[in-house]
């Protein structure tokens, strides 16, 4: 019986060295995100974004599993993400961080990977300065310059001459105000006014009574995604700026599905400029809408963030294959450069020298689209924008 068992525990000891050696080694993913807290649905859209991309495409690249090991920020915590960076590389042994909604936690895990000379791909963070923190950062999003310049130029082109600008009063905000306005007025416009509102504003009746006094053409906003968006729009109707003749100028969120169910017929005709919304043409888009529906049972439509999510583990998987499986990070960020792919916002493409993506900016009129929903109708393009801050 003795001998027995140790011949059993032999074979069995030898069939689980040989199953251990035959398993595929794992890549491990940190990702960084904001699933409770002010954040929550952002946070809910990135990782959507990126189960998405696991559904569509497997969890195994180059011989390599993929392993994604979510945490939560708990919102914009700079603290809490240099912890938990921390905490993925040297606890769970993470290959890669990826996530990030806020640029105040993605500035906190910069040093961190950059100690550890570990990759970190930026899927939403926009401030330009944040892959110049180290050379292992790359970014698949876009940055508050990449877009609000486009529109401002746009605007000018289609006969805006004299803007009111309204932002939000934190960093994106202020990166919003300052290349909206130092475009506009470089091509011959005015802005005769400017207004930081605090950033936990939901009431701007009072600000938009002294837009409607200040009788511009247009208006420029920039403010968090979400309910203040929504609040924002209903009084920008209440208040009858539209009737006015003053038209509507945002940045990427505007065209998120959140936002036009809840502010409804108030969206009607404003004006944004944006990488992705939901509602765009193309095969790509299609099928990533179909499987984002599968992924979430339904429940919601995809917004930039998750599109930047999806386009990130894109980007991991393609290097990946050029290194032949390795996340080592000098070699990572050398097989970064010159990457190009379709995607469902259209073709991008990573800048060799700034690690920033490169991408189509396309200005949306919101409509009534088929069924009376709302959504976004691409009537201006355009291609190959890098940062300009860069």
């Amino acid at each position: 019986m003795h001998r027995i068992s140790l011949a059993l525990t032999g074979a069995l000891l030898s069939f689980t060295l040989s199953a251990a050696r035959a398993e595929a080694p794992t890549v491990r993913i940190g990702v960084i995100t904001s699933l409770s807290g002010v954040a929550a649905q952002s946070g809910e859209q990135m990782k959507a974004g990126i189960d998405t991309w696991l559904h569509m495409h497997g969890a195994s690249v180059a011989g390599k599993k993929l392993q994604v090991i979510y945490k939560d920020d708990t919102g914009p915590q700079a603290d809490v993400a240099k912890r938990l960076a921390t905490e993925l590389i040297s606890r769970d042994n993470a290959d890669i961080l990826a996530g990030f909604v806020f640029t105040p936690n993605a500035m906190a895990a910069a040093s961190v990977a950059d100690r550890a000379k570990r990759p970190m791909v930026v899927m939403n963070a926009a401030a330009s300065s944040i892959t110049g923190r180290s050379p292992y950062i790359v970014r698949t999003s876009y940055t508050i310059a990449q877009s609000v310049k486009p529109l401002a130029e746009w605007a000018y082109k289609t006969g805006s001459r004299r803007v009111f600008s309204i932002v939000a009063d934190y960093a994106p905000g202020q990166d919003a105000h300052t290349w909206f306005s130092s475009t506009f007025t470089a091509l011959g416009g005015t802005i005769i006014e400017s207004v930081k509102v605090p950033l936990s504003t939901i009431d701007f009746s009072a600000y938009l009574q002294r837009i409607k006094d200040s009788k511009p053409d247009a208006i420029h906003v920039f403010l968090p995604n979400g309910q203040p968006m929504v609040s924002f729009m209903k009084a920008y109707r209440e208040k009858g700026l539209d009737k006015a003749g003053i038209r509507f100028l945002g940045g990427e969120g505007w065209a998120d599905d959140d936002v036009l169910s809840a502010a409804g017929e108030a969206m009607l005709g404003i004006y944004s400029a944006g990488f992705y919304s939901f509602s765009r043409p193309g095969a790509d888009n299609a099928a990533f809408l179909e499987a984002f529906s599968k992924t979430v049972n339904g429940r919601f439509k995809p917004n930039f963030q998750a599109a930047s999510a999806y386009d990130g583990m894109a980007l991991i998987a393609a290097t990946l294959v050029k290194t032949k499986g390795s996340a080592e990070g000098d070699a990572f960020m050398k097989a970064v450069k010159g990457y190009s792919a379709a995607s469902p916002r259209g073709t991008v493409t990573i800048d060799s020298k700034t690690h920033d993506i490169v991408q189509t900016i396309y200005i949306r009129r919101i409509d009534k689209l088929a069924g009376g929903k709302y959504g976004a109708t691409e009537i201006d393009r355009y291609d190959a924008v890098s940062d300009p801050s860069k």
